[in-house]
């Protein structure tokens, strides 16, 4: 299904790098207009504006620190001055601390939550203020569906986001629908198969790693459908399906 985003303007947190690239690129190439937040990675930020640009697109960065409030407050409304309007806000930005149970401590818990829950929060209460409809999309993590034992605090913050994307859901309808996308083993596009990430996508009912591209579609779907909100897609080549059958 061809999704067609032409007009439309998106806020894509964290969206310099990574995941996030991918996602704001796929987004632009839907037609698009995108607003890149980056923390720290200007010249890539920059870089990437430019490649949408190229397609034709409206491009801009805004820089924020989603541990300030001052920033965090902000930053919607820098968006706006921008780019003019928004109708989508993809919430991708995370922290991921190591932190086993035994060790963790009640700031490594408060960063996490800070950052990977308080601010998607934040901004799509704002966003929500702002758009008379729209779509948010929020990023969890398919380990959370498990046990995740070396990041205790990390998890802890995906489980509130997911609590708060359906509380959301129902919250900001019906003019804002709000969704979230669970990656599992992903293979950043850049990256080369390691031996561990081999084996690891191989113990999957897919039997492979994913990749930032099938996170992006399944963001495309979500932003591209008018009556679906409150859901999960998991993108994790069915690890959430085994772990909770026991196999």
């Amino acid at each position: 299904m061809a999704i067609d985003l032409t007009g439309r303007t998106a806020l894509v947190t964290g969206g310099a790098r990574r995941l996030g690239r991918c996602i704001a690129l796929a987004l632009a190439r839907a037609g698009a207009n995108v607003v890149i937040h980056r923390r720290s990675s200007a010249a890539e930020a920059e870089a990437l504006a430019e490649d949408i640009r190229g397609l034709g697109r409206g491009a801009w960065t805004v820089g924020a620190d989603l541990r300030s409030d001052a920033h965090l407050e902000a930053l919607v409304d820098r968006a706006l001055e921008a780019a003019g309007a928004l109708d989508i806000l993809v919430n991708n930005a995370a922290v991921f601390p190591e932190s086993r149970l035994a060790m963790v401590t009640f700031g490594d818990l408060i960063e996490c939550v800070r950052v990977n829950a308080w601010a998607p929060l934040e901004l799509a209460r704002r966003f929500a203020g702002t758009a008379r409809s729209g779509h948010v999309v929020n990023l969890l993590d398919a380990r959370a569906a498990g046990l995740d034992r070396s990041h205790a605090a990390y998890q802890a913050s995906k489980h509130m986001l997911a609590l708060f994307t359906r509380l959301m859901a129902v919250e900001f309808a019906p003019g804002i629908a709000v969704n979230a996308v669970a990656p599992g083993l992903i293979l950043a596009d850049d990256a080369p198969m390691s031996a561990g990430v081999a084996t690891a996508g191989a113990s999957l009912p897919l039997r492979r790693a994913g990749t930032a591209q099938d996170v992006a579609d399944a963001v495309l779907f979500l932003v591209g459908c008018g009556f679906v909100t409150g859901q999960v897609i998991h993108i994790d080549g069915g690890r959430h399906a085994r772990d909770a059958g026991g196999g």
